[in-house]
């Protein structure tokens, strides 16, 4: 009987030891977890850039889901509440975030001002041309991998001085990517080399390729400039048909976060087929092509090329 006791007694001692272990273990996890810093972004290019300068270092969270347009989002109180707890917050700037005014409102109401970001400080702007828009920046700087490196190059300067202790990880991760963002450049210029260039035409619905054009050699047409509440009007249409015969187009190409109806309408009246899907404000979802900044810049530059040289 005495043994028996004591046997409980030395079972009820390890499980007691063995609880207090696992509560040790719990909160010293929890105390690690806590120590990483809270990242946000407003999109989720972003996202993925910031992932690969903090790796382990950071918790990153993208506003705007996968596939949604940055331009007209509304926020949720997640977002809110993420933004007032970051120790830092990067976006795009360029005219991007400001319809609605949603961004710069969760900023002020959170008092977060000095701890955003936008990562195009050190990009040279393109403009829009639309009358009465001239002044307005084009924010899609990132379809120029060039200008993605300004974008990287800044958010690690961002991380060292906000995190010092941790600048030799946050460096070798900034050379490594870097070093993966020349080569996407340079495979990008190769491939498209081998298109004419009487057919570097690209005609996509919204203006987002201007950067990129520029970059690449390319003759940047569209229904619409950029994202807004009226897109697809019978001026715009009639322009880009007009722009289509006239440029001889032999393919049309329609975004992942936009509508393909009214790219859908111009192929019927035009008698040019759709060629292919290509990525603009928003990576793919994870696991499927084009889930990251590089992936969506080759699949780009691949079906474009593959489409424009049929």
């Amino acid at each position: 009987m005495k043994i028996k006791n004591k046997l409980l007694l030395m079972i009820g001692l390890l499980l007691a030891f063995g609880g207090l272990f696992v509560t040790k273990n719990q909160v010293f996890a929890e105390e690690n977890q806590q120590e990483k810093l809270k990242i946000v972004t407003t999109y989720s290019i972003l996202s993925d850039m910031v992932e690969n300068i903090a790796g382990d270092k950071a918790e990153v969270y993208s506003m705007v889901p996968i596939g949604t347009d940055p331009h007209m989002y509304d926020p949720l109180p997640d977002d809110a509440q993420k933004v007032s707890e970051a120790d830092l917050i990067f976006y795009n700037g360029f005219n991007l975030e400001t319809g609605k005014g949603w961004f710069q409102d969760l900023l002020d109401v959170s008092e977060k001002n000095e701890l955003a970001f936008a990562v195009t400080e050190n990009v040279e702007p393109m403009y829009l041309t639309e009358e009465g828009k001239e002044t307005e920046q084009d924010p899609h700087a990132w379809l120029d991998v060039q200008n993605g490196m300004k974008y990287v190059d800044l958010i690690t300067e961002k991380l060292i001085a906000f995190d010092p202790d941790n600048e030799d990880y946050y460096q070798d991760n900034h050379n490594e990517y870097i070093k993966a963002l020349e080569e996407l450049d340079e495979y990008s210029k190769e491939k498209i080399a081998t298109i004419p260039e009487s057919q570097r035409v690209l005609v996509t619905s919204e203006g987002a390729f201007k950067y990129f054009s520029k970059a690449y050699g390319f003759h940047a047409a569209y229904i619409w400039e950029i994202n807004t509440d009226s897109q697809g009007t019978p001026e715009q249409m009639e322009q880009i048909l007009a722009t289509i015969k006239e440029k001889d187009v032999q393919a049309l190409f329609v975004e992942t976060s936009v509508s393909p109806k009214t790219m859908e309408t111009v192929s019927e009246e035009s008698g040019v087929p759709i060629k292919g899907t290509i990525f603009t404000d928003s990576l793919a979802k994870k696991g499927t092509d084009g889930d990251t900044y590089i992936d969506m810049i080759k699949w780009n530059v691949d079906h474009i090329v593959e489409g424009l040289s049929e």
